[in-house]
């Protein structure tokens, strides 16, 4: 009875976890290592799953556990490493 329980209380933990997509603006990014830097410091934030960034657009897209982290932690870890973001909003 106690691993079933303890089976479920895992699974249960990750139950109400949503994985989030975000792209963000980095406009600093301008030569092939920005985005390596870009990812390395998004990718320490916990709950971060993907990484991928696009140095023609000047942008990221991160794939992220909305339980573990938010989009002020992401826009954090970018601008400490010397790289401010912002999220891309959809233009009409």
């Amino acid at each position: 009875m106690k691993t079933a329980f303890l089976i479920f209380a895992l699974l249960a933990s990750n139950a109400f976890a949503a994985l989030q997509t975000v792209t963000l603006s980095v406009p600093t990014m301008s030569c092939a290592s920005c985005p390596v830097t870009v990812k390395a410091a998004l990718s320490k934030v916990a709950g971060v799953s993907t990484v991928k960034s696009d140095l023609a657009k000047r942008q990221t897209t991160v794939v992220y556990d909305d339980a573990k982290t938010d989009l002020a932690a992401l826009s954090r870890a970018t601008a400490n490493a010397g790289f401010p973001s912002a999220p891309v909003t959809a233009s009409k």
